[in-house]
């Protein structure tokens, strides 16, 4: 075992060792503690204010437990907490804040290996980021969802039936009173969404990357295995720095190519690609746009859950979990490819791909859609490309040419959808402006923009709509994101105007603005950057003038890479 980093702090003599030992001696350390064990780092994404996470103090003592048995030195810490839920404009605008407050938690202090303790959607990322960019060895352990929702005596998916109970109370289908009681009902426990939204996706990601323990993503955060898995993470993340085994070993370029493929068959959210890309950027593995259609496209979806199916999380995890998925696609996959546990993800699945509902898991030979993934579009409107997630799309929709209805911000679309004299019927292309990184900013999940009311009431379920925002993993739709360059920045969603014709051809992987490029280049002429408030100071502003767009990861440009764990200088 190589000498540890924190015997740079504990491991000093004189004065420096003095101070870095003494003022952690008032917690109650022992002086044996110092004595050149590992010092395992617990980065807890705790808040009462990210309901999600709310659970994992309880989780950080069973990886203490793990860590003190196998002769290790725990210490755990906070950093910023991405709560989607309450977080305004959007949890995705502080990402790259949050991953800079991992990775420099991280640098700075005697911390030889790293447990990250996700759950809410940006957790996960924004941890993962920064600890790339540090280079320790480093595990995550999953929140885990929620238990199923239950209203009414059938099972409801977080997120997912949000959409639906809006579009039903707005067509009276669903009384004021049980659509308040539905609230309770939806989020009956600790953890994050139960359906196969962000966070639930962000969990499969770390899985199949290597980064957790062979079957975390799927266990609920109330089962008391979640808590085993805890413990037995806090044990191998001592082994961990033992063998050096640093991320940029597990974060090699098949690990990459992996979680696009699981993505695929999982049915995961769009927001992989942005946080995929940005932690690819971190760790230095080439990634790009064009690589998420050639290698998920193609791959089948084999999970049915909400929102591109009817099961959620939990069921997931009594069927087998991913370990199954990974089996499934094990002609796919590349399964030598290392894994935190020190074995290759074909070693992991022996004795863990049974699966014990095939409703909920289904076969590579008998899959629930031969071809799903996320489709990468291009055309004039998306120079640099645009996305869209087929499983949740309407097939009839998926060729489709339309007129534009134009809201050129959120403001705007509030205003107007609901106006009975909007001019729009079901053949329409709803188009939002200014939601993408600079012009929100933050890129929020509002793409999925809820149908115009008159629309609904006549038994409209589905439209095109496009926009250089994200969705929520959760929602569903044939609705078009992440449109690259942004309308803030000048991109030719800018230029679009009420009337015009739009294609989408998702077969062709072509979105195409019918307007001549004389009339385009006019526009142009015409055009000037929106005026956003309140982004002067601070790191909104620094946010704004360093974001890099959808299809680069939206990191901020400087903190691409990383500085390694290295700290030479003492603070006295």
């Amino acid at each position: 075992m190589k000498e540890l980093r924190s015997r740079n702090w504990f491991g000093k003599t004189g004065k420096m060792g003095f101070i870095y030992r003494s003022w952690m001696k008032n917690q109650g350390f022992p002086e044996d503690l110092f004595d050149g064990r590992p010092v395992i780092g617990i980065c807890n994404t705790w808040s009462e204010l990210t309901p999600c996470n709310a659970h994992l103090r309880d989780i950080a003592e069973f990886v203490k437990r793990g860590v003190y048995e196998a002769g290790g030195f725990p210490l755990e810490f906070p950093i910023m907490s991405l709560g989607e839920t309450l977080l305004k404009p959007t949890a995705m605008l502080f990402r790259n804040l949050a991953s800079m407050d991992a990775e420099e938690s991280i640098r700075g202090n005697p911390i030889d290996g790293v447990v990250l303790l996700t759950g809410c959607d940006k957790t996960t990322p924004s941890t993962v980021m920064g600890a790339a960019s540090v280079d320790l060895p480093t595990l995550v352990v999953p929140g885990g969802p929620m238990l199923n929702g239950k209203f009414q005596g059938r099972d409801i998916g977080s997120g997912t039936h949000v959409w639906k109970f809006d579009e039903q109370r707005k067509k009276g289908e669903l009384s004021d009173a049980d659509y308040l009681y539905a609230e309770s009902c939806m989020s009956r426990s600790a953890g994050h969404c139960m359906t196969m939204g962000t966070a639930s996706t962000m969990a499969c990601m770390v899985e199949s990357l290597g980064l957790t323990l062979p079957g975390a993503a799927a266990i609920p955060a109330v089962d008391s295995r979640k808590k085993v898995l805890a413990q037995l993470s806090g044990r191998r993340i001592v082994e961990m720095v033992k063998e050096d085994l640093t991320l940029s070993k597990i974060l090699t370029r098949r690990a990459f190519e992996n979680a696009i493929k699981v993505n695929a068959a999982v049915g995961g959210s769009t927001n992989l690609i942005i946080h995929l890309t940005a932690i690819a950027g971190r760790i230095g593995v080439p990634l790009d746009l064009a690589d998420f259609d050639q290698l998920g496209s193609r791959i089948p979806l084999l999970l049915n859950l909400m929102p591109s199916g009817k099961f959620l999380m939990e069921d997931f995890y009594y069927a087998g979990g991913l370990p199954v998925i990974l089996n499934e696609l094990r002609q796919q996959l590349d399964m030598d490819a290392m894994t935190v546990n020190g074995k290759t993800h074909g070693e992991n699945v022996e004795g863990r791909s049974v699966c014990y509902n095939r409703e909920v898991i289904a076969t590579y030979k008998e899959p629930l859609i031969d071809h799903a993934g996320i489709a990468v579009l291009k055309g004039n409107l998306a120079i640099n490309g645009a996305v869209i997630k087929p499983s949740a799309a309407t097939p009839a929709l998926m060729q489709h040419r339309g007129r534009a209805v134009v809201f050129e911000d959120i403001e705007d679309y509030h205003r107007r959808i609901d106006d009975p004299g909007l001019e729009i019927d079901p053949t329409s292309v709803m188009v939002l402006k200014n939601v993408g990184p600079v012009g929100y900013p933050g890129m929020p999940e509002v793409g999925n923009m809820a149908l115009p009311k008159k629309l609904l009431e006549q038994g409209v379920t589905d439209m095109v709509r496009i926009s250089d925002g994200r969705m929520s993993g959760t929602a569903y739709g044939t609705v078009v994101l992440h449109v690259s360059p942004e309308s803030a920045i000048g991109g030719v969603l800018a230029l679009v105007q009420n009337g015009d014709w739009i294609e989408l051809d998702v077969e062709g992987r072509r979105l195409h603005l019918d307007v001549p490029d004389e009339e385009l280049e006019k526009r142009r002429q015409a055009w000037g950057p929106p005026v956003v408030a309140g982004v002067e100071r601070g790191y909104v502003s620094l946010y704004r003038k360093h974001v890099q767009q959808a299809h680069e990861g939206a990191d901020l440009d400087f903190l691409r890479g990383g500085s390694g764990p290295e700290v030479s200088r003492d603070s006295h």
